[in-house]
């Protein structure tokens, strides 16, 4: 049982490197987010710490993954998102994500409009991001009144008043991404 343990142990570092580096984040920036001093974090990193509970639950929180993803342990649940629309204010939100805190997945579906239907521009914490898969969008932001058509994206601070609508006669589906306030979408390409 010691061999298990210590061959399980020996995986966190790399893991906890490979994470860390993935999401372009510092040592210094890690440590202010988990309170862990800078040297604790890279001796981690580099297996000259031995991983506790105590280490590992601030990292897995800041890493947004469940800690057994940092310990290598099999996931034995369900890995499928069960999909169970929400309706609200007569549109539809289909959940593609089921991670608790950070960004958040949905796919959205707005009927056609009625004619009388005004804008009603809300603002709330967070950041933004959407892209339309079919129809047309109509993206009310500050004082901005947007058209969006397939294959097109947006992204936005909600701060922002901004409101959204169907611009087209059919339904108009995108995804959209809901994130906490100050949390940016990060985009990477790997050139070839």
């Amino acid at each position: 049982m010691d061999d298990e343990l210590d061959r399980v142990l020996t995986t966190v570092g790399p893991r906890l490197r490979a994470l860390r580096r993935q999401r372009g984040i510092t040592l210094a920036a890690l440590a202010v987010t988990t309170g862990i001093s800078e040297s604790t974090l890279s001796r981690l990193e580099t297996g000259r710490r031995r991983p506790n509970l105590e280490l590992l639950l601030p990292l897995a929180r800041a890493h947004g993954v469940p800690i057994d993803e940092l310990v290598g342990a099999p996931h034995t649940g369900d890995p499928r998102v069960h999909l169970r629309p929400i309706q609200r204010h007569g549109m539809t939100f289909v959940p593609l994500s089921r991670r608790g805190g950070g960004a958040q997945a949905f796919k959205m579906i707005i009927p056609v409009s009625r004619d009388d239907a005004a804008p009603e521009p809300q603002t709330h914490e967070g950041h933004e991001w959407l892209y339309v898969l079919n129809g047309r969008l109509r993206l009310v932001l500050g004082d901005q009144d947007l058209v969006l058509t397939s294959g097109q994206a947006a992204e936005f601070d909600t701060s922002l008043p901004h409101w959204l609508g169907n611009a087209g006669a059919t339904p108009v589906e995108l995804l959209i991404l809901f994130g906490p306030q100050g949390e940016r979408a990060h985009l990477r390409a790997r050139s070839r």
